[in-house]
């Protein structure tokens, strides 16, 4: 019988006595997984593995993850500070699907405690999780949580990188306290070193993603403007049926104000990385579903039988190379009088850096946008300027300065006055604005 439990061990030449020892304690009661450098005093078996692998623990971590077939996984140090007793407790939340991840929260200020207490402080600061001992040797996960984020680090920054991309991801972080520890914790100080090192760089210069996504920051910081968002929510609601389509869900910034208005809400989302992200938001919310496929490869019969009411993209179809066969798409699937709700960046003029960093292909006038919803299918009811205290901003980081993201100070400034801004175009109707928001039926 495969074990369900897993236990993975990275080693060096100073820990690997530790190991082994674990590994002899652990034998019949869990698949152990040793990865490291130097010898190791443990004969391979049917559910005990030995692996060599340069670098560090991060590299160690990495062999030792396509090696695991248990459903629950611990990673843990080879300290004698840690004892196997604790893995009942420490696995007990995934057992119960109320975490995906469960760290173990030590006792004791020691001086070596002290040091990580003030990186955990720090972790949290960079991740906002709400674990008072983020980086501790001693943790337990869901394998396919762990398996689902791409660790790039080699050496003991692996402990902060797993932190700040689990909670990214939305994944569910809760901890246990351990009984009094049999010694006390020893990390070297380079370990210490590589942790600080990676979070400040994840806090600065690299996003969650190691910057593989060049317009994920943008969107990461959008979703933080949660005036602005829900501003937006509003206008979408106001129009939006029961049942719904939204293109380009991205990391769910607007799928979260359109859900609590939908018996029935699917998300559709190119990005694996995205969608990944969109079933942990959304989990014990079965009447959202996300839905990984690019626009053009979408299965449009299977979507026109939901009976979908409303079609929503935010943001969206200047994303999209040929969006009038798009929007053609979503006249097959709609019955009549059902409804598209669109939101574009407006005027040709303010195209720039920001544009091209986040897959722009156009920029829209009303003209433009009227042809192409009437030209294919729709009437349209309401097309209205949004957003003209926007545009200063927009034109001077995007065209003049070429910067490729709205600067976090700026985005934050802007959403303060957001709700004044909201109930401010309310009462005029603007010459002008940022952006076209437009409603358009089904014919």
């Amino acid at each position: 019988m495969v074990p369900a439990l897993s236990v993975v061990l990275p080693f060096n030449p100073a820990t690997a006595a530790a190991a082994a020892r674990f590994a002899h304690a652990l034998a019949g009661q869990a698949q152990v997984v040793l990865a490291g450098e130097g010898p190791v005093d443990v004969t391979p078996g049917p559910y005990v593995h030995v692996l060599a692998a340069q670098g560090g623990k991060g590299a160690a971590i990495r062999a030792a993850l396509p090696h695991v077939t248990g459903a629950h996984t611990v990673l843990q140090d080879p300290d004698a500070a840690y004892s196997p007793d604790t893995y009942d407790a420490l696995v007990q939340p995934l057992r119960d699907d109320t975490a995906d991840g469960v760290f173990g929260r030590r006792p004791g200020m020691s001086p070596e405690m002290v040091a990580e207490r003030a990186l955990g402080g720090i972790t949290r600061f960079v991740t906002d999780v709400a674990l008072t001992d983020p980086l501790t040797g001693l943790r337990a996960f869901r394998t396919e949580a762990l398996r689902s984020i791409q660790l790039t680090s080699d050496d003991d920054a692996v402990d902060a990188e797993l932190v700040v991309k689990l909670a990214a991801q939305l994944f569910r972080l809760t901890e246990v306290s351990l009984p009094p520890l049999q010694a006390v914790p020893r990390r070297p100080a380079s370990a210490h070193l590589a942790r600080l090192r990676t979070l400040v760089r994840y806090a600065t210069v690299r996003d969650d993603a190691d910057n593989q996504h060049e317009g994920y920051s943008t969107l990461e910081r959008m979703d933080g403007a949660t005036h602005y968002n829900q501003w937006l929510g509003r206008r979408f609601r106001e129009h939006m049926g029961r049942r719904v389509l939204e293109i380009g869900a991205g990391i769910g910034t607007i799928t979260r104000e359109l859900e609590a208005g939908a018996e029935h809400l699917v998300a559709l989302e190119v990005e694996r990385f995205y969608v990944d992200r969109l079933k942990n938001l959304f989990r014990g919310k079965p009447h959202v579903r996300p839905y990984l496929s690019d626009v053009a490869l979408a299965d449009w019969e299977a979507l026109k039988a939901e009976n979908l009411d409303t079609i929503v993209l935010s943001n969206v179809l200047e994303h999209i190379p040929d969006d009038a066969s798009a929007v053609r798409r979503f006249r097959q699937i709609l019955q009549p009088d059902g409804r598209v709700l669109i939101l574009v960046p407006a005027l040709p003029q303010l195209f720039g850096a920001i544009d091209e960093a986040v897959g722009h292909y156009r920029r829209y006038t009303p003209e433009t946008l009227r042809a192409v919803l009437q030209e294919n299918g729709f009437r349209v009811d309401t097309l209205e300027w949004m957003n003209l205290i926007g545009l200063p901003g927009w034109f001077v980081n995007s065209r003049l300065l070429r910067r490729r993201a709205v600067p976090k100070l700026q985005l934050k400034l802007y959403d303060t006055l957001a709700p004044l801004l909201a109930q401010a175009e309310q009462q005029v109707r603007l010459p002008v604005g940022m952006s076209l928001f437009a409603v358009a039926r089904a014919v």
